[in-house]
Formats: structure tokens, sequence, C-alpha cells
């Protein structure tokens, strides 16, 4: 059985009808991309309480915090009026810029549009709102973002309504419905968030993360997941259908399938993680019955170089990763 198959209901209809079926969906997921941007931004606004950003002392232009003055600081950082008010002199440090460029990528591929019965939500959706999400607390810290063959690096208040915007009249650009990102001239040291299902074949995905590596660029991979194809929940006579493709194949015993079914997603899993931690890269599991607040909280507090070891978090080391149950 191919990795991309996904079980499913049999298909019917003509080539044509498919087609059209996919242009519909197409509309429709363009005219679901403001409410989904929208539930994004409630997110990063629950992920952000509590989480600072990545602010160090340094000569910026945001005030930070007074401290007292020290042997070799110029005296035109004292801070006269706060002075006035202590048997010391305090100075007011000020904000370094660190702006980082943080590259993002969501699968917008047929098959990221699967949604099984144990999930209240498509891959794709998923994969969009974890990409808004990210990228408004990364907005929000300061930071700059993109999206792969779709913007340039931007750190305005209203970058994420830009990219909702483009990618609305955009949805049908093959570059956009590939499962794999464009290529992009990408600076030395930025990061790339790639959310994708990643059941393309290891040889189809390492390439392009050899070649984002080869340039200097830190990878964050989120696999997005319905938990149906972790578990393979069905049972009797069953037709597994080809998203994207053609692929057809029917099994009498659906349920004895599962244990070599499961086995080989493991061992799919494990190639990447092992690609991953080669890199030097992170790894994600996500599924789509799980809140999308996991994963976006354990990303950016990986981001800004903290802690990411949280109770129930989908980021974790690449060589612990586990399948799910």
């Amino acid at each position: 059985m191919a990795l991309r198959s996904k079980a499913g209901p049999t298909a019917s209809g003509s080539d044509r009808l498919a087609l059209l079926g996919h242009e519909a969906e197409g509309h429709g997921l363009a005219d679901r991309v403001p409410e989904l941007s929208l539930e994004a931004q409630r997110i990063a606004a629950t992920v952000a309480h509590g989480v600072h950003g990545r602010r160090r002392s340094g000569p910026g232009e945001n005030f930070w915090q007074f401290r007292q003055l020290q042997a070799g600081d110029p005296t035109h950082l004292i801070d006269w009026r706060r002075s006035a008010s202590s048997d010391h002199l305090y100075i007011c440090e000020r904000e370094w810029e660190t702006a980082h460029t943080v590259w993002l990528w969501p699968d917008l591929s047929p098959s990221m549009a699967f949604k099984s019965h144990l999930a209240p939500i498509t891959k794709r959706e998923r994969a969009l709102v974890l990409m808004f999400a990210l990228g408004e607390l990364l907005i929000r810290a300061g930071e700059r973002i993109a999206v792969m063959g779709v913007t340039q690096p931007s750190q305005f208040r209203k970058t994420t309504t830009k990219i909702a915007e483009m990618l609305s009249a955009r949805l049908k650009d093959k570059s956009l419905i590939a499962s794999t990102p464009p290529e992009e001239r990408i600076g030395r040291f930025a990061s790339t968030v790639w959310i994708s299902d990643f059941l393309d074949p290891i040889e189809t995905i390492a390439p392009r993360m050899r070649s984002l590596a080869a340039n200097g660029a830190v990878g964050h991979l989120i696999q997005v997941l319905d938990p149906a194809e972790e578990t393979l929940p069905y049972a009797g006579r069953t037709e597994f259908v080809g998203i994207e493709g053609s692929e057809r194949w029917i099994a009498d015993r659906a349920e004895g399938l599962r244990a070599a079914y499961q086995a080989r997603l493991a061992a799919h899993r494990d190639e990447l993680a092992t690609l991953c931690r080669n890199l030097g890269w992170s790894f994600a599991v996500h599924h789509t019955d799980k809140p999308a607040t996991e994963p976006v909280l354990a990303l950016i507090l990986r981001l800004a170089g903290q802690d990411a070891t949280i109770a129930k978090a989908a980021i974790v080391p690449s060589n612990a990763i586990e399948a799910a149950s």
C-alpha cells in the first residue's frame, strides 16, 4: 500500500467531475482563509500570554529597563528623572533590535485535504492555522516572517493579514499545491518552518531539506497527521484511494493491515527524524484532533531559545520520536 494512500469511501464520478470538485474545494478554502486567520490570531493571543519576546539589552530604540550606572557607561544614557528619586544614578537601557527572519511553508497539496471521522478539521486547514498563529506571534516578538515563494520578509503588524490575502488569491498556483517548498533564496542563520504530513518518500523530501540546510538555514518540521493516519481504524472491506493519483486498492479485511501499516509509518517517520537530527533541525508530530496551541507554543519557545520541554508539547527531540497510539 502506498504511504500516501488514505482510507476512505469509494470515489465515484468521472475525472472531470473530480476536477470540478477540487476546484470547488479550492474556492471553499479561499473563502475560509480569513476565518482561519482569525482563529490563528485567537490561538496566538492564548499562547502569547506569559511568553516574552526575544528582547535583549543594547542600542535599540525602544525602552527596556532601568539599571544603575556602572563604570564605563556613557553619561548621556543617564535618566535624570528616574535618578532624582533615588540616591543612585540610573541609565535607561534600550532594546537590542535582533530581528530574525523565519520562512514559513504550509503544505497545501491535495493529500492535506484529508479529514477522517476522528478529526474536526482537515490537515490543510490546520497547517494554515499553525502558520498564521506562528506568524502572528513572531511579528509580535519583532521578527520578520515570509512564506516561501509567496512573500518577502516583513515585520509589519498586518503581515499575516496580507499573507492570508495573497494566499486566497493564489491557491491555484502550482508552487502552492506542491508538497515541497519552492526554491527560495534564504539567508544564512534564518529559520524555516515546514508544515506538512511528510508522507512523500524520503527521496523526495531529503533533497529540499539538504538544500535549505546548505544555505545555513535552521529548519523546524511539523508533521500534521489525521489520527486515522496513525491508527488505521478501519475494519472489513475497505477501498483505499490515492488522493494525489488514480491508485485504488480494495482490502477485504482492513484491520489485518494495521500492524504492517503502523510499522511502515513508524519507519518512515524514523527516517525523517534521523535526517532532521543529522541536519541539526527539530521535528514535531501534531494530530488534527489535538489543540493547535500545543505545537505553536512549543515551537515559539524553541525559536526563542527557551526550554521547550512542556507537558503535552508536540515538539520533542528528533531521536525520541514515538508513533502515537
